[in-house]
């Protein structure tokens, strides 16, 4: 109680660190939400069906408990119980892909690593599905701005699928595209490529529509699940996506359409320049 009085009372500069988001321009950044909730909300209307529009994330450190469950006496109902203690098995990262347009999990990967390269090796699979689509001539990927999805890896990537090997594109940490993550990100972000990604502004993690179906994922399956091993975690979480788009897919009913009015929020810090 005592600290917690200090960071309010005696130190609010650092309180509001901890508690608030931090934005260097309050312009720009309704700018690039107003892109991305455009981009999703045309998707999921079904406006621009050349486009594909789909939403990327890892969901990491999901982990494999087992818990002993036993059926409660005939005279509490008899009802499956189960112990609340458990035990862990072992990990996962789960890397997925949602097509804003159908509402259905379009690609997925279960690692036990997320880093550049299988990130870089899901984003080439998960295109290639998508291009197979007759229809589509575009795709635009919202991804949010962790350091694998603004990677060296994913540029090479993306300059062999946009055509563009003939171009300079530099050398990490020195120059050219490849010099550093606002380079890479400029790069990624470019409009008149084939593919390109549309990465939402820090603090906006609820921006990106996979982040609603982590969640689906997170209350139906994994907090009542049962995995006695890694193997067995994987195989229920491929089941379940394979039900998730048979019987519950459809695109989400996306209503924001950005900050209109261009009122800075009361809990945020403009930084001094």
């Amino acid at each position: 109680m005592l600290l917690l009085f200090w960071k309010k009372k005696l130190c609010p500069h650092k309180s509001s660190y901890w508690l608030f988001p931090r934005f260097e321009d309050w312009a720009i950044f309704c700018a690039e939400v107003k892109e991305a909730a455009t981009a999703i909300g045309r998707a999921t209307r079904g406006e621009s069906p050349h486009i594909a529009c789909i939403s990327t994330d890892e969901k990491t450190g999901i982990q494999a408990l087992s818990r002993t469950e036993a059926a409660a006496p005939d005279s509490q109902g008899g009802y499956l119980r189960q112990e609340t203690e458990y035990q862990r098995n072992g990990t996962t990262t789960l890397i997925a892909a949602t097509d804003l347009q159908s509402g259905t999990i379009c690609h997925h990967i279960c690692s036990a690593t997320r880093t550049e390269q299988d990130y870089a090796i899901f984003a080439e699979q998960t295109i290639g599905k998508v291009l197979e689509q007759p229809d589509v001539q575009e795709v635009v990927i919202i991804a949010d701005q962790l350091n694998t999805h603004l990677s060296e890896t994913l540029v090479k990537l993306m300059v062999v699928l946009c055509g563009l090997e003939g171009i300079d594109i530099g050398e990490k940490g020195k120059e050219g595209i490849l010099k550093n993550k606002q380079s890479r990100k400029k790069f990624l972000e470019d409009p008149t490529h084939k593919v390109r990604f549309l990465f939402t502004p820090k603090h906006c993690s609820w921006l990106n529509p996979i982040e609603n179906w982590f969640a689906k994922l997170q209350t139906q399956l994994i907090n009542k699940g049962n995995f006695e091993s890694v193997a067995i975690l994987q195989q229920k979480i491929n089941n379940y996506i394979e039900y998730y788009n048979t019987y519950l897919a459809k695109p989400i009913q996306w209503q924001f359409k950005g900050f209109d009015k261009q009122r800075k929020l009361h809990n945020i810090i403009m930084e001094s320049n």
